[in-house]
């Protein structure tokens, strides 16, 4: 297969991703599209995966070896893999539909990095370590996510002063040089990523879904062109709306940044609470920070935050009280790296 793709991450492809575009091209509009998606083995899911990412590993392995003539089968056996051979030869044998996928993100700007390429962001890899995703997709400059920066978040619903007030953090971190990191999701996580492009900055949108469409609407046509805005989602670009991805991403957003501020959560429900529960109490990656009590639920959520260890905002008013608190050391309690890549000391396969 002739891709601007690692041999790993054709592999990884191949057996994780649903590869919709190329399933829609690939099926005429009637009923035998219905029958070929039933036909065609399940792609593997996350704990799949890693456990056969942990398998190969241990056999001095790569998923690329997979590839070969009778891979699957011989690598199969001689790794003790559990998942049926026939169901990895089937996944391995999407070529076709793979190759009209990487035709159709190509026509779309949008880009692919497997956990075991060089441009994969080191961030995810060191703090999620096998939990990782195998494969991002993203539109923009790919560059952007390896530079840390300050995580906003937030809920959907949030009134005018908190949209402004998020904005303003925006433009704040843009003035620091430094990228602002969200979830793409309207609310505070759209207004602080607009806050930092409209004042010259760069944005990292983490997205649960929907890259192909983001990637083409208006909104974010001018940033992407001048390379200041990375669009980045682990599902297919052009999967729905899935609610455990949606949850997923919080822990890929605070793994990418340098600092978190929580704008507004509702407590003890919603994404927003829930991605910032598991990072102050399990995680750790960085420090979290919550907005002072304000209008709304807002002073509620901050300080039941706060009374699980989120740290008080300090409302640095200056690019260089900003750069010093994202410089900052990370917690004391700090969860410890993982290990950095599946595959990065094993013998690589070429590209």
């Amino acid at each position: 297969m002739s891709f601007d793709l690692s041999p790993d991450t054709q592999a990884t492809l191949l057996l994780t991703a649903p590869l919709l575009a190329g399933r829609a091209a690939a099926a005429p509009a009637d009923a035998s599209r219905d029958t070929a998606a039933e036909s065609a083995p399940k792609p593997l899911a996350p704990g799949e995966y890693r456990g056969l990412a942990a398998r190969l590993r241990a056999g001095k392995r790569r998923p690329a070896d997979l590839l070969e003539a009778g891979g699957a089968a011989g690598v199969a056996r001689e790794c003790g893999l559990a998942l049926d051979p026939a169901r990895l030869e089937g996944l391995l044998a999407r070529g076709f539909l793979l190759s009209q996928c990487v035709e159709r993100w190509r026509a779309r700007a949008i880009w692919v990095r497997g956990a075991a390429d060089p441009g994969y962001p080191e961030r995810l890899r060191q703090r999620l370590g096998p939990d990782a995703p195998p494969v991002l997709y993203g539109c923009g400059d790919a560059d952007i996510p390896a530079g840390g920066g300050l995580a906003v978040v937030g809920s959907r619903r949030a009134s005018d002063t908190l949209l402004a007030y998020a904005r303003r953090v925006g433009a704040l971190a843009a003035a620091a040089g430094r990228p602002l990191i969200s979830g793409g999701a309207r609310g505070v996580d759209r207004g602080a990523a607009s806050g930092a492009l409209a004042a010259g900055g760069r944005a990292v949108e983490v997205l649960a879904d929907g890259l192909e469409r983001a990637a083409t609407q208006r909104q974010h046509r001018e940033a992407l062109r001048e390379g200041r805005l990375v669009l980045v989602s682990s599902s297919d670009p052009a999967a729905p709306f899935h609610l455990g991805l949606a949850m997923q991403r919080n822990k890929w957003i605070y793994a990418l940044a340098d600092a978190a501020l929580v704008v507004r959560a509702e407590p003890g429900r919603g994404g927003t609470w829930a991605g910032a529960i598991e990072q102050l109490e399990r995680l750790k990656f960085v420090p979290v920070f919550v907005r002072p009590g304000g209008e709304d639920e807002a002073g509620v959520a901050s300080e039941a935050l706060r009374q699980r260890g989120a740290r008080l905002w300090p409302e640095p008013g200056t690019p260089e009280e900003l750069r010093a608190l994202l410089d900052s050391p990370p917690p004391a309690d700090a969860g410890a790296p993982r290990p950095g890549s599946l595959w990065g000391d094993l013998p690589g396969r070429g590209s």
